[in-house]
This record gives structure tokens, sequence and C-alpha cells, in this order.
């Protein structure tokens, strides 16, 4: 019988600790998991069958029968991984063990139809396979990351600000018919934090939390190894959440997301302040933020102020999210963070070591991912080798 059938939380939990340890005997492995030695047999018997384990010709001697070691065939499979934006959609692949292999971007999708843009997309992907000299027979699915209130069972997004025109566009099917993959549809920022945990950074954390700023804001949070998904696969749109700013109601996402930014840099620019920041002449304010962090990590202090007070309304955020869920991990990702997350990485750090309600039980560790502007793609081709290796 098909090992995968008779045995798929056996068979995920043992290749989720070879993932996160790198090398592991058999022992070991009934001793982390739990499992029986003869279920750790029959699993790892079925794992090394379809080459997903691999017998290092290393052996741990502990006085008795030396034991053989264990290691994941990262280059057994791998998949791809898409992350929708309006300026540009990143493009990456990635193997088993969520390394990235490649990655390109195209043009983003305000430049044309969603049809015109999966096909740019779908060209992508022939290149990256070409460029990682890897056969489509390797590809296990393609996974979509995308802002916005989606419907993952249909494959569809339901509203977008940023992506206005992809409305009810039947993306997964239509990326399927294009590419021939099978494609899993999820948030941008769930799909990050599955990158996360799945590519080793997060593996060791109870509870974690990926904040992901593009156009929009949200986080993904995975307990356990395990993504939360709430009733429809929409958690985590803090951005949503609104304060008092002004005498008026405005929401985090406002405050804190790149045009919020730039529009406060342009009313600045506008008043005389003193900067160094060059703002685009069509007020294009992905390029104005861009402008802002540039001129911020250049030392300019109008710019640094702007993205000060964008990091402490998103700190606020992160710290109610922190307290609530009693997290031990949080990780920043997406392009917002590129040229500038250590200023909100350094703010961040310094209001959750002030104010983090369980501090003095346990740390919580916070920095930038490792793939900051690529985060949601890794991420979307993560979900589906987890789906494909360790569902949960």
């Amino acid at each position: 019988m098909n090992q995968v059938r008779t045995h798929p939380a056996s068979r995920g939990a043992v290749l989720d600790v070879v993932r996160v340890r790198g090398r592991v005997s058999r022992a070991e492995l009934a001793e982390v998991t739990g499992l029986t030695q003869a279920t750790i047999s029959n699993v790892v018997r079925g794992l090394l069958e379809e080459d997903l384990l691999v017998e290092t010709g290393e052996r741990v001697y502990t006085g008795g029968k030396p034991r053989v070691l264990l290691t994941l065939n990262s280059t057994a499979l791998c998949a791809l991984g898409v992350q929708l934006g309006a300026d540009w959609v990143g493009v990456a692949l990635v193997d088993a063990a969520g390394t990235l292999l490649a990655r390109t971007r195209v043009l983003g999708a305000r430049t044309g139809t969603p049809r015109e843009v999966l096909e740019d997309v779908t060209r992508a992907t022939t290149d990256l396979l070409v460029t990682a000299g890897l056969d489509a027979d390797r590809v296990v699915g393609l996974g979509v990351a995308s802002p916005g209130l989606l419907d993952v069972d249909r494959g569809l997004i339901l509203r977008s600000r940023s992506l206005p025109d992809w409305r009810g566009f039947p993306l997964r099917a239509e990326l399927e018919r294009l590419t021939g993959f099978p494609v899993l549809l999820d948030n941008d920022a769930t799909a990050a934090a599955i990158g996360e945990y799945w590519g080793g950074g997060s593996a060791d954390a109870v509870a974690h939390c990926t904040v992901h700023l593009a156009a929009s804001l949200g986080t993904g949070i995975v307990l356990g190894g395990a993504v939360y998904r709430g009733a429809s696969s929409n958690t985590g749109a803090i951005g949503h959440l609104t304060v008092g700013e002004d005498g008026q109601r405005r929401t985090i996402e406002e405050l804190v997301a790149p045009r919020g930014v730039a529009e406060r840099a342009r009313a600045l620019v506008a008043e005389g302040a003193t900067t160094s920041i060059v703002l685009s002449g069509d007020e294009d304010w992905y390029r104005d933020y861009q402008a802002v962090a540039t001129a911020a990590v250049h030392g300019d202090e109008t710019a640094q102020r702007l993205l000060e007070t964008s990091a402490d309304h998103l700190s606020d955020a992160v710290l109610a999210i922190a307290n609530v869920l009693d997290l031990d991990s949080v990780v920043l990702s997406g392009p917002a963070f590129a040229v500038a997350g250590t200023i909100y990485l350094r703010h961040l750090r310094r209001r959750l070591a002030a104010e983090f309600f369980a501090a003095d039980r346990h740390p919580l560790r916070v920095r930038l991912s490792a793939q900051v502007a690529d985060a949601a793609a890794v991420g979307a081709a993560s979900l589906v080798l987890q789906r494909e290796l360790a569902p949960r």
C-alpha cells in the first residue's frame, strides 16, 4: 500500500524532523517524534523508496550498533511560488528543504490584464526551471500569494485594494491551465509565515507571527507548526484595525503602509521641509516610498521621522498581537522592508522589549526575513511543499 496514504501524519512528522535537523538517525526520529521504532522503520523505508530521504553514509557510534544517519534529498522535488503585487510580481523556485533556488520578477498587476500578467508569470516559471536545470516533472505544484480578501476554496480574489481588476477573476483555474501545475492560492502574509517555518527560520517557535508589509499590511500566524486559518483563511488583517489619529479614525494600514508614508512625505515637501527625498513627478506612491526609505538609510532626518512614525504605529499593532497570542517569534517580511527594514526592526525590538507582557517568562525573537522582499513568493512555494510532504 502507498506509504503516503498509510501514514500521512507519521510521514509528515518524520520529514519535519529531518528537514529541521539536517541529519538524524532512526533512533533519534523515534525519540523526537514519539513514534514507535516499528513505525519509524516503516515510514523511513517508504521515504527512502520515494527518494525523499537518503542515507548519508555517516554513522554515529553510541556503544552498540552504529546508527546510520538520514537526510532529506532536497532535490527530489521542488515547488514554484508567485507573489502578486501591483508594481511587480515575484516568482520563486524552492527545493524540498525550503531553499530558494532561483527567482525573478515580472511587471506587476497594474500593467496589464490578469490574463496577460499570468501569461508573463507562466513564461517566468519556465525560465526559472531552465536556469535551475530542473525538469518540470520535479515540480509538485505552484503557490500564489495575494493580498486582499480571498476565496481560497474557489481560487479567487474577492477584494483587494491594490488589485481591483482581479476581483472575481478565476486566478487558480487560469494559472493551472497556463502552467499545467496544480495551483494553491493563499494570503500573502500567511504564505510568508509558512515560508519562515518551512525554511527553518522559525521551526522551533511555539507561537510565530510574520508581519508582511507591501501595499497592504497583514500577519500570518503559525502555532505549533500549523498555520492558523480562522473560518475562511482570511486571518491576520491587522491593517484594518482603526485607531484615533488627529481627532479622526484611521486604519493602521493608512498610518503604516507605503502609500500613507508617501502621501505624508509629499505633504512635508510641499510645506518646504528640509530633506533630500526626491519624489516622483507623477505622484507614484510606490516610487515615492522607496525614495523615503532610501533617504532614511542615508541619514535624512525627515525621512527617518516618517519611517519611525510608521514603525511606531506598526509596533502598536504587533505588540497587541504578541500579548494576545503570547508569541515567541516575530519576523518582518515584504517589499516595504527591503530598503529600510532595519529602522522598523530596531523600533519594534525596543517597543517589545519594554512592553511585551510575557517578557519575564520567555524571550521574544524579532528579526527580518532572510528573503525579505520575496518572502511571500518563497512562502507560497513552501505552502505547496507542506501540503505535499507534511500536511497538517
